[in-house]
């Protein structure tokens, strides 16, 4: 193997490092330890890859990034930082670099960078201009993030689509975000749908909206939520609740790149970008048939993958101060952890992943009346805390149904993002009650009409009436004969 390599960093001992590494690869190995002295290599000879450091001396080793293309034209940049933030991975890609390492980084996974550059010869478009940090809150610096924040710089220039993956309270919708918010789209609307949080009775028209009159309680026409994210980006959480038969329907959307409305016959263009999450492994439900296996190739074409707290040990630390530091935009008290604080947040298991860290930074930021939060005070919080790995103990008092529905109800209306549900609400809502009640009535009666009309303190016709009206069969729950 043979090329040259002009590697810039002002640290003498990662220039040492790096070039033995790759003079071990077979080589030949230039170094540079500010802007100036690379400028003066660069005179000399061209090198067939460069490696720059971002922070130099003397100037900012992205900033160079565009100059350094347009002057020597195919020429390979990788880009190294010890500055591990979203920001820095996007506009490494947005200058055009060809490869960004966030430091410190793996010697076999440079010279594998190397290897690539020197095959290709010239580097990825970069990205539409983006503000350095674009209000995105993704924040750590562990190495499992990097991951995740090289894989957003390289997703964010194209419309493919991106399937989220990841334990709940991993921050899903923020990833989602900054899919949207650092590409091209990001002048258009952003708009997110909890497939789990919708009554799989109206999925259709919650997705692709629906003309007055298509059903009972359409007083007008309404616009779904295709539509209301045209030139944007439709986030579809929890896609692995979708019911078969709207999987059905939004695969031909993304095949046709059209759709209607639930009672109309006028096709719609559908000009958005689908990011879809779920906290499902969408593999198994396609092989136990309740997930279409043609919808998961269509949605899983970039992949990202985010993990789980618990594998983010050097990032607990450093995500409890943000959630302290937005405690106080919030107008709460000022608070800091000491150093057993600091230890006891990163030998929790985190069950409930970075939501359960905020929800915990909040709490101890109105609790605590000490401006410095201890490991005791910690730790007695973690102990009242309900270990969300483990399902609570149900209880079933007459206010608990009541909670349940108005935390439902509460996760649907904020699935709309600030704009109002179709009309009809209030017949939908008793409807998708009615159903399961019924139901679960008729089988506690084990099919005996007169028994379940008593239990639910209806007369006999009326039970007969509404379990026609709603498709249940008159001998659900009844035994089987052998």
């Amino acid at each position: 193997m043979s090329g040259k390599i002009l590697v810039t960093d002002d640290d003498e001992a990662i220039r040492t490092v790096v070039g033995e590494a790759l003079r071990r690869a077979g080589y030949a190995v230039e170094t540079a330890d500010s802007a100036a002295s690379q400028a003066e290599a660069l005179s000399r000879r061209r090198p067939d890859v460069l490696i720059t450091d971002v922070v130099l001396p003397d100037a900012d080793g992205l900033d160079l990034v565009p100059s350094l293309i347009a002057a020597y034209p195919g020429l390979p940049v990788i880009v190294i930082s010890a500055q591990n933030t979203l920001s820095t991975a996007v506009r490494a890609t947005e200058k055009g670099a060809f490869e960004y390492l966030p430091k410190p980084f793996d010697l076999d996974e440079l010279c594998n960078a190397v290897a690539e550059a020197m095959r290709q010869k010239g580097g990825p478009v970069g990205l539409a201009q983006a503000d350095d940090d674009g209000g995105i809150p993704l924040v750590g610096r562990s190495p499992a993030m990097q991951e995740v924040y090289r894989t957003i710089a390289r997703v964010v220039p194209n419309d493919l689509g991106v399937l989220i993956l990841g334990e709940s309270g991993t921050g899903k919708e923020l990833v989602a975000r900054a899919v949207h918010e650092l590409g091209p789209r990001k002048a258009g609307p952003f708009i997110a749908v909890n497939m789990a949080a919708i009554p799989r009775e109206l999925i259709e028209a919650e997705l692709f909206g629906h003309e007055r009159g298509a059903f009972t309680g359409a007083a007008a026409r309404v616009a779904g939520r295709f539509e209301q994210a045209a030139r944007g980006t439709l986030f579809l959480d929890e896609i692995g609740d979708m019911p078969m038969e709207a999987q059905t329907r939004l695969l031909r959307v993304l095949q046709s790149g059209e759709f209607t409305t639930v009672g109309g016959n006028r096709p719609i263009k559908a000009n958005v970008r689908i990011v879809a999450a779920t906290n499902k492994h969408l593999p198994e439900l396609v092989e136990a048939g309740s997930f279409r296996e043609d919808l998961y190739y269509r949605l899983n074409v970039i992949p990202i993958d985010l993990p789980p707290l618990r594998k983010r040990g050097e990032d607990i630390v450093l995500l409890a101060r943000h959630f302290l530091a937005k405690a106080v935009e919030e107008g709460l008290p000022a608070k800091q952890l000491d150093a057993g604080a600091s230890r006891r947040l990163v030998a929790h298991d985190w069950p409930g992943n970075v939501r359960e860290l905020e929800n915990l930074m909040r709490r101890l930021a109105v609790l605590t009346r000490d401006s410095t939060i201890s490991e005791e005070l910690i730790d007695a919080q973690l102990r009242q805390s309900p270990d969300v790995s483990v399902p609570a103990i149900r209880t079933y008092a007459d206010d608990s149904l009541s909670l349940a529905v108005q935390q439902h109800l509460a996760d649907y209306f904020a699935s709309f993002g600030g704009a109002l549900p179709p009309d009809g609400l209030y017949h939908r809502v008793l409807e998708t009650i009615e159903r399961p009640l019924l139901k679960a009535a008729m089988e506690a009666a084990r099919g005996n009409q007169i028994r379940a009309a008593r239990l639910l303190g209806v007369n006999r016709n009326t039970l007969r009436k509404k379990l026609q009206d709603l498709d249940i069969n008159p001998g659900h729950g009844r035994p089987s004969s052998a």
